[in-house]
């Protein structure tokens, strides 16, 4: 149900990560943005997902840098000292964010309902957001907004890229140009596809006139599935796997043709760019956490896993468990997905 508030003037959110969700709580925060053009907002934000989401326009982030373990607590509270807000969003259930929003001073304190309310975020909010029954992500997030009395709830993005970024990606892929663009690794190696399917997947986009570029992010993990897929396919592939910035990525993704990715951030980067993805899922329901205007673009096996490992009704938000379910996807059923999007 809607906040019974006769004006707000000041609004913190705390939504410390990951690069997916942020992308969800992007589409949030500014559907309240038009509502209330002139509110004043604070983001607090973790320090990797703040440099993907710093030129937001209309938001002041304080970031909460949890490397810095327990001093991140008080580094937060001397941060916001002496600020109260009218209302708090706490759109985290992490035992993290509940601990970091006891630095946080607000009138009305809004969570998840009872059900979602977990790592004892029940105990420091005042206000729940209404039940969903199977909500995505971005639903679950919306709820917020429509908390706040936002009526118009269809998500848009407006994330704003630095001209050298865009400059940057455009002169790499230049307009017009056919490419597919592949972020192979996720945060957990087990949500990985295997690099010789996607060398498969490559050779058949470069022979269907498809230029195909790796992107990803800086760590040992991401170089070396990169190099792994490289010496896996027959053609060279544009390497460019740890030499972006997240914006620059960012605008790589707009560019691309279309984007090949498992459940990671890159996937939700690339929807609020409006470039077409195809999302490989087994662990996590893509109902819940897949690309939310491509969900007819996923190939995913997650619904047989889930049904051969639980018994009855399963909760939406379980994950499968297995070292090697990713291994079920098939590489027919990818290139079969990338012809039918390439020929949109």
């Amino acid at each position: 149900m809607s906040l019974k508030l006769n004006k707000i003037n000041s609004l913190c959110l705390l939504r410390l990560s990951a690069i997916g969700d942020v992308c969800h709580a992007v589409a949030m925060v500014q559907a309240i943005q038009r509502k209330y053009p002139q509110l004043k907002i604070t983001w607090v934000i973790g320090k990797v997902e703040y440099q993907l989401l710093k030129h937001l326009e209309g938001i002041e982030f304080v970031i909460f840098d949890k490397s810095q373990g327990w001093r991140s607590y008080f580094n937060l509270r001397k941060a916001l000292a002496g600020q109260r807000f009218d209302v708090l969003l706490h759109m985290q259930v992490a035992l993290r964010a509940t601990l970091a929003s006891l630095a946080i001073s607000a009138k009305v304190r809004v969570g998840f309902d009872r059900f979602r309310a977990k790592e004892g975020q029940w105990l420091v909010t005042n206000h729940k957001i209404e039940p969903q029954d199977t909500p995505h992500v971005l639903e679950g997030f919306m709820g917020f907004a429509k908390a706040l009395g936002v009526t118009d709830l269809s998500p848009k993005w407006d994330i704003p890229v630095p001209p050298a970024d865009t400059e940057f990606a455009q002169k790499m892929i230049p307009d017009g140009d056919k490419t597919l663009v592949i972020c192979a690794a996720a945060s957990k190696a087990e949500r990985n596809w295997l690099p010789e399917r996607y060398a498969a997947v490559a050779q058949h986009a470069i022979s269907k006139g498809y230029r195909v570029v790796l992107c990803g992010g800086p760590t040992a993990s991401e170089r070396a599935l990169a190099e792994d897929i490289q010496t896996a396919c027959a053609q060279a592939l544009e390497n460019m796997v740890g030499k972006t910035s997240l914006t620059q990525l960012l605008a790589v993704l707009k560019q691309a043709t279309i984007v090949l990715a498992p459940d990671t951030g890159p996937t939700h980067m690339a929807v609020t760019q409006g470039t077409p993805v195809i999302g490989l899922y087994a662990h996590s329901n893509p109902g819940r956490t897949g690309p939310y205007t491509c969900l007819d673009s996923v190939v995913s096996v997650y619904d047989e896993v889930i049904k051969s490992q639980t018994e009855g009704e399963n909760p939406w938000g379980k994950r499968a468990k297995g070292e090697h379910l990713m291994e079920l996807i098939s590489v027919e059923t990818v290139t079969a997905m990338f012809d039918s999007r390439s020929n949109i």
